[in-house]
Parts: C-alpha cells; sequence; structure tokens
C-alpha cells in the first residue's frame, strides 16, 4: 500500500485534533460530569489514529529520506496535543 505525503498529512492533523477532543471534551466529560462513554469512542479512535502515525511515520522516513532525528522528532511530537501540526508544517 502506498501511503503518500497527503495521507499522512491527513493522518496527522486527525491525529493531533482527536488528541485535543480526547484531552479537552472526552476526559472533562468523564471526570467532572461523570459521562466516561466519550473516553471510550474518543479514545478507541486516538488510539487508531495514533498507531497510523507512527507507522506512517516511518513509512515517511524511508520515503522522504529524513535523518534519525527527524524521525525521533516526529515520534515524539506524537505524544504531545500539538505535535503532529509541527511536523505537518516542518517536515512535510
Amino acid at each position: 500500500m502506498e501511503l503518500s505525503v497527503k495521507t499522512f498529512r491527513l493522518i496527522s492533523t486527525l491525529e493531533a485534533i482527536s488528541f485535543l477532543v480526547l484531552l479537552g471534551i472526552a476526559m472533562p466529560l468523564k471526570y467532572i460530569w461523570d459521562m466516561p462513554e466519550m473516553v471510550r469512542i474518543v479514545g478507541m479512535a486516538h488510539g487508531v489514529l495514533f498507531v497510523l502515525y507512527v507507522g506512517g511515520a516511518f513509512y515517511m522516513f524511508k520515503k522522504l529520506n529524513w535523518t534519525i532525528k527527524v524521525l525521533f522528532i516526529a515520534i515524539m511530537c506524537s505524544i504531545l496535543p500539538l505535535g503532529p501540526f509541527y511536523v505537518e508544517r516542518k517536515y512535510l
């Protein structure tokens, strides 16, 4: 399966948005208003997108001839709420 830069950008954007929704909406609903359903749904979506993002980062490492440093930055940015947006702007 050919993963293009455009597809990786889409995955990156969706992963970042899902993380922000998880932290900003789903977690407060669970812990403040005792509504855990949203965490299950958004958490699962974010988990799948996270795995796709990390896999896509390894693919971009090979396809775009990234250095190990850039790959490390891309993967570390996946654990920051706005990190994938940075990778998208700086390295794609």
